[in-house]
């Protein structure tokens, strides 16, 4: 039996079922709304909760909430934090484009769970979700708010550290390759000869620029809007409030948040969400091109380059039994599409400023953080799965390095550059290396060309033809 109770909001009664604990508001928007299925992540909802709560105890302090109903919203607001009341939560991201409806869900949820708390019955006003629980905010200062923290929290504590084990994983593997010579390669075609170590160092070092650009993303992250109230002008609000506020969860996050800067730009755009979601994606470029290196470099095992070593981690074939496949190079690259995806998105949310508000909020928090998680996850999961156990066919390398006709390129600063052109195009028509073919012609004594044709050297900087 669908059981229900009424519950009151300005535009009359609605019926709420009996055990939830959101209001009238909640039930028109959860009618309105049912379009994707999606809801707001863990990390938004904790981010609610945490605002809600060091509200209520700085308007506590500011002599501006009653203490019993203080400390009563509070507890409630712990349980929103804790993912207790996550199931409350019902609204769809595609939703009125503040997030007011997801405001008012939290602002009904906690008050209903704070007068359960205080033994009275849900649906009453001992708690009142506008007057108490909203006191001094608007979903206008406080979705941008909680936007902003999520994802500064979620950066920090989850995405960078995946992305650091990730690079120390790198490091480990280019030192452990750096004395392996292999063919490099530009345009897919051959080049000059270069140490696996060295390209595993250049991967590394692409994460660490990846991290470098969302430090700097963090930092507009860390601007928090709250106090803005409806427009900016923080009409409704004690002027100590958002201050107190933001120190609060300042203390709380170990993050250096602080009070917007102008509240008129920090409620009338997003730009500090569009930058960092540009450095999502970035770092989402950077990762697929890695991925993407190494499963073209691990492709065979006996018909492909087959450079790496790639641990099989799962079978990769329903019909072709024994094949294996680079399933986590994959997983990462399409993550990472998901990610460039996130972005698009989320550029176009930029775009939905208007005048005194941006009315795309909820898409660009779920995408935001969805790219975040994302790429934490995969992150980890690539590094674990793939990175630790990664190995090289140094005969492979070798191999591949002598029948190169790129090996010519030492020798075009002593016979000079038309001289090796011909030489690489014999060698090509013949089906010779090029060690080869300059033997048979005698181009230089054998010992010359030996220190010459030693690819070692080619992958430092200097003339290999000149001692």
């Amino acid at each position: 039996m669908n059981v229900t109770r009424e519950e009151q909001d300005s535009m009359g009664s609605m019926p709420v079922p009996a055990d939830a604990l959101y209001g009238a508001q909640t039930a028109r928007a959860r009618e309105n709304f049912p379009i994707s299925g999606l809801r707001f992540s863990r990390p938004f909802l904790r981010a609610l909760g945490m605002i809600k709560q060091r509200a209520a105890r700085v308007n506590l302090e500011l002599g501006l909430l009653h203490r019993e109903r203080a400390m009563a919203i509070m507890e409630a607001a712990e349980e929103v934090i804790t993912g207790e009341l996550d199931g409350h939560f019902v609204l769809d991201i595609f939703q009125t484009g503040s997030g007011t409806s997801t405001n008012m869900n939290a602002n009904e949820v906690i008050a209903n769970r704070a007068i359960q708390l205080l033994g009275q019955v849900e649906g009453g006003r001992a708690v009142h979700p506008n007057d108490h629980v909203n006191l001094g905010q608007s979903s206008n200062d406080v979705i941008p708010t909680a936007l902003h923290l999520a994802a500064a929290v979620e950066i920090r504590q989850s995405l960078l550290p995946a992305l650091a084990e990730l690079r120390r994983g790198l490091e480990e593997k280019a030192a452990a390759f750096d004395d392996i010579v292999k063919i490099g390669r530009t345009h897919l075609q051959d080049a000059t000869p270069i140490r696996l170590g060295q390209v595993f160092s250049g991967y590394a070092r692409q994460l660490e620029m990846a991290g470098r650009r969302l430090e700097q993303a963090l930092a507009g992250l860390c601007e928090l809007p709250l106090g803005g109230t409806a427009v900016g002008t923080g009409i409704n609000t004690h002027p100590e409030f958002a201050g107190r506020v933001i120190a609060g969860l300042a203390e709380t996050t170990g993050l250096p948040f602080v009070e917007a800067d102008n509240h008129f730009e920090a409620q009338a755009a997003k730009d500090a969400v569009v930058m960092a979601s540009g450095a999502l994606k970035a770092c989402a470029v950077a990762l697929y091109k890695i991925a993407n290196d190494i499963r073209l470099l691990g492709s065979g095992p006996r018909c492909g380059l087959g450079e790496l070593l790639l641990p099989p981690v799962q079978p990769g074939s329903s019909i072709m039994p024994g094949k294996v496949n680079p399933v986590m190079a994959e997983a990462l690259i399409q993550a990472c599409a998901q990610v460039i995806g996130n972005d698009a998105a989320i550029t176009l949310g930029g775009l939905g400023s208007n005048f005194e508000l941006n009315v795309m909020m909820p898409l660009m928090a779920h995408n935001l953080l969805q790219s975040i998680e994302l790429l934490s996850r995969v992150s980890g999961q690539f590094n674990a799965k793939c990175i630790q156990d990664l190995q090289a066919d140094r005969k492979r390398c070798e191999s591949l390095v002598e029948q190169s006709l790129a090996m010519v390129t030492a020798l075009a600063p002593v016979i000079g550059y038309d001289r090796a052109a011909a030489l690489a195009k014999q060698a090509w028509e013949s089906g010779r290396t090029v060690r080869e073919v300059a033997l048979a012609e005698r181009l230089l004594p054998e010992a010359e060309l030996t220190r010459i044709l030693d690819p070692r050297p080619m992958t430092e900087p200097g003339i290999a033809g000149r001692s």
